[in-house]
C-alpha cells in the first residue's frame, strides 16, 4: 500500500510539473542584424513582459536565426514565429497602407512625432485590414530619424550633382532621389556596406544608427546633414492568432509595456546613438554637406509633390483610401 501511495504521489508530481510548464508562454521574435538602437524597444519589451508575468511569458529574440528580414511578414502570416520586425519598403505591395509614412519630405521633426504619426496610421481601419491579410496585428513602430546620405567620391552639393549618383535607398526615399536624377538600388541593410565597398553604389541613405551598425560610415568621406528626404517605416507586428490566444494577464503585460518600451527606445537613440554618431563624424573628419533653405525647397518641389501624387493615384486604384491616409499624416504634421 505504501508503495502504491508513493507511486501515485510521483505520478501526481510529474503531472503537476507538466501542467506548470504548460502554463508558461514563449514567443519567438524574428529580427535581423544585431542588437542596436533599432531593436532596443523590442529588447525592452521582452524585459518588461517577463518582469510583469514573473517569467511566465517570455519573448525569445533571434537576430536572423528565424527568417530573412524581407520574409518576416510571410513568416508571421503562417505562424512560423509570433513576433517580427520588418520595413514597409521591403515589400510595398504587401503593406501599401503603411508606406504613406515613407513618402519623401513629409517634414517629420522628431522621433516622438514619428511615433504619434505611425500609431495613428496603424490604427486606421484600412491599415488594420491591410495587415490582417497576413494574419498580422501592428504592435508598435520603430521610429527612425530622417535619413541622410553618406558616400564616397565627390559630394552632391547641388541638385544637379545628384544626377547619376548611385545610392542604396528604398521606399519613398528611393523614389524621391530618383526624381533628383539619382539611381537608387534597394539592397538590404545588411548588404549595404558590401555594395558601397564593391562600387555597386557610391552612397547609402540610412539613419545614423544604421550607418554605424552596418559600417557604411567607415569608407564614406561625406555626409548630408539636412537633406532629410524621408525615412522608412519599420513596424513590429505579432501573429494575430497568437495574440488572441494570450490570457488577459499576458495580453495586458504585452500591450501595457509598449509605451515604456518606446520611451526607452527614444531616450537611447537621442542620447547614446546620436552622441556616438557625432563622435564618429568628428573622428573621421567626414565632410558635412549642409544645404540652404532655398536648395531644400528646390529638392521638395522636384520630389515631394510628384511622389505623393503618384502614391495616392496608385493606391487609390487598388482600393486603398490613399488620400485619406495622406491627409491624416500631413494634417497631423501641420497641426
Amino acid at each position: 500500500m505504501t508503495k502504491s501511495i508513493l507511486n501515485a504521489a510521483a505520478v501526481a508530481a510529474v503531472t503537476f510539473s507538466f501542467a506548470g510548464e504548460a502554463l508558461a508562454t514563449e514567443w519567438n521574435v524574428s529580427l535581423w542584424g544585431k542588437r542596436r538602437a533599432f531593436t532596443e524597444h523590442v529588447e525592452k519589451l521582452a524585459e518588461l513582459v517577463s518582469e510583469k508575468t514573473n517569467g511566465e511569458f517570455t519573448l525569445n529574440i533571434s537576430y536572423g536565426g528565424l527568417s530573412k528580414n524581407r520574409e518576416n511578414l510571410d513568416g508571421i502570416s503562417i505562424g512560423a514565429f509570433e513576433m517580427a520586425q520588418f520595413c514597409a519598403g521591403y515589400h510595398r505591395d504587401k503593406n501599401p497602407s503603411i508606406t504613406v509614412m515613407e513618402l519623401p519630405f513629409l517634414g517629420v521633426s522628431s522621433l516622438e512625432q514619428e511615433i504619434k504619426l505611425s500609431q495613428a496610421v496603424y490604427q486606421h481601419p484600412a491599415t488594420v485590414a491591410d495587415l490582417a491579410r497576413w494574419n498580422a496585428t501592428l504592435l508598435m513602430p520603430s521610429p527612425l530619424p530622417q535619413y541622410n546620405i553618406a558616400g564616397v567620391g565627390t559630394a552632391p552639393r547641388t541638385l544637379a550633382d545628384f544626377d547619376g549618383l548611385t545610392v542604396r535607398a528604398v521606399g519613398g526615399v528611393g523614389n524621391a532621389l530618383s526624381l533628383l536624377g539619382a539611381v537608387p538600388t534597394s539592397v538590404t541593410s545588411s548588404e549595404a556596406r558590401q555594395a558601397l565597398d564593391s562600387g555597386v553604389v557610391k552612397s547609402v541613405a540610412f539613419a545614423p544608427h544604421a550607418h554605424l551598425s552596418f559600417g557604411t560610415i567607415e569608407p564614406a568621406n561625406w555626409w548630408t546633414t539636412n537633406l532629410n528626404p524621408g525615412t522608412v517605416n519599420c513596424p513590429v507586428v505579432v501573429n494575430t492568432d497568437a495574440l488572441n490566444s494570450l490570457t488577459d494577464a499576458e495580453r495586458d503585460a504585452l500591450m501595457g509595456s509598449v509605451d515604456e518600451a518606446l520611451a526607452h527606445y527614444v531616450s537611447n537613440y537621442n542620447s547614446k546613438t546620436m552622441d556616438a554618431w557625432e563622435k564618429k563624424l568628428a573622428e573621421k573628419g567626414t565632410e558635412q554637406i549642409t544645404y540652404t533653405e532655398a536648395e531644400l525647397a528646390e529638392f521638395r518641389k522636384a520630389a515631394a509633390g510628384p511622389v505623393a501624387a503618384q502614391w495616392i493615384a496608385d493606391n487609390s486604384a487598388k482600393g486603398l483610401p490613399a488620400q485619406e491616409l495622406y491627409d491624416l499624416v500631413t494634417g497631423m504634421i501641420a497641426n
